[in-house]
């Protein structure tokens, strides 16, 4: 048998296997590393309302999104929390401590982008709809017809943030009240919003290190952008 093709019979498997280890090692230290010190007193800062336990569970949805961005192998994500965003931004300010994160963790740079919620913009639906699909997987929840809803998307309400985005796992409830400040989970697999459902559930058609700078653990508590 030629060399090459020697190669590449045990090259792949060799190469998948690299991968995963790699992938894991990562997921280990987003899971792991502390945040620079100082950080969660610069979100006291910003958000003067927050108790310590409430800046602690930000740091936990800011890595259940950096999980997210890391299994989406390189594809647009977006922020869907005012608090986590607020929280990433400030990290990004420590210029070398983020760039070395980043690099261990995704080996790449990570862009910010603004937190957003579904609206007309199809390539930060799609990122959100990426980020749904992910932060679901991360705590077992059916991103199809969930129960509750991963932390990351629950965390803004659940600190009654007055600027924070409001999300609900079923809204038939708070469209009859009239309430249109919710946002509806079950929008992210309707076409209605936008005319598709880019981002939703395209985990599943593969994976790749399609580089461009943007979990299985749980967050609990019914509450992890950039990319592409």
């Amino acid at each position: 048998m030629p060399a090459i093709a020697v190669g590449a019979i045990f090259g792949v498997p060799a190469l998948v296997i690299w991968r995963r280890y790699r992938d894991l090692k990562r997921e280990r230290f987003i899971r792991n590393e502390p945040l620079p010190a100082g950080l969660l007193d610069k979100l006291a800062r910003r958000r003067p309302q927050l108790k310590f336990k409430d800046r602690a569970l930000v740091a936990h949805a800011l890595r259940q999104f950096f999980l997210v961005y890391l299994r989406a192998n390189g594809r647009y994500v977006s922020m869907p929390s005012q608090a986590v965003d607020d929280l990433w931004h400030e990290f990004i300010l420590y210029t070398r401590d983020y760039r070395d994160y980043c690099k261990r963790a995704f080996g790449r740079f990570f862009d910010h982008t603004p937190a957003v919620a579904l609206a007309a913009d199809k390539r930060s639906n799609a990122g959100l709809r990426r980020t749904w699909w992910y932060a679901c997987k991360e705590e077992h929840i059916d991103p199809r017809q969930p129960s509750r809803l991963p932390l990351l998307f629950a965390i803004d309400a659940k600190l009654g943030l007055a600027d924070g985005f409001v999300y609900s796992p079923d809204c038939r409830e708070a469209r009859r009240r009239g309430d249109n400040t919710t946002n509806c989970a079950g929008d992210f697999g309707d076409s209605s919003v936008d005319g598709s459902t880019d981002g939703f559930g395209d985990s599943d058609s593969g994976s790749g290190d399609s580089g461009d700078s943007g979990g299985d653990g749980g967050c609990g508590g019914g509450g992890c952008g950039g990319g592409d």
